[in-house]
């Protein structure tokens, strides 16, 4: 009767009318290892979509679009990732992330948007050096925990918001 009643709250948690599941927990490590990799420690890189990451922190879809665009590897150092800029920081270069929030949006037909704002400038002189980068990850719900399942970041000069999963398809593409 107990493992029904934890069932049935994690249930209820993800679906926005709880709060037991921690919808911004992959964000969380993902967050986590973009702030290190763009610290001053010197410490090794974290591939935010090493093998381990891409089994626990996202979506089937999200995984299979990765994985067809890592057929098309961009020129790097291990020559298996997609993508040359870092698709967090939305680009190559960027200092310690600074000022770092995020905020959890109720979900919504499945899906919960976990807004995460930083500087990622700060230590430049650039004339757009404290401005905020807005990155938002969508998180749904697979085999009863959450997992990001798209990666949105926002274009300051279109304006326009670019979903990680679009970008992965015309990559496999050849686009």
């Amino acid at each position: 009767m107990k493992t029904i009643a934890v069932v049935i709250a994690s249930l209820i948690a993800f679906s926005g009318i709880g709060h037991a599941a921690d919808i911004t927990a992959p964000v969380k490590e993902i967050m986590d290892a973009t702030k290190s990799n763009w610290a001053d420690n010197n410490s090794d890189w974290t591939d935010i979509f090493d093998a381990s990451r891409l089994d626990r922190l996202y979506s089937r879809d999200f995984v299979a679009k990765y994985q067809a665009a890592a057929q098309f590897p961009a020129i790097d150092d291990d020559g298996i990732s997609p993508f040359d800029y870092d698709v967090i920081v939305n680009g190559q270069d960027a200092c310690p992330l600074e000022d770092l929030t995020m905020a959890a949006a109720p979900v919504v037909d499945g899906v919960a948007e976990v807004t995460v704002r930083f500087k990622k400038s700060a230590c430049s002189d650039a004339p757009d050096a404290k401005d905020y980068t807005t990155v938002r990850f969508e998180v749904v719900e697979e085999g009863g925990k959450p997992v990001i399942d798209d990666i949105v970041t926002e274009n300051i000069e279109t304006q326009a918001r670019d979903s990680l999963k679009t970008t992965m398809a015309l990559i496999a593409k050849g686009q």
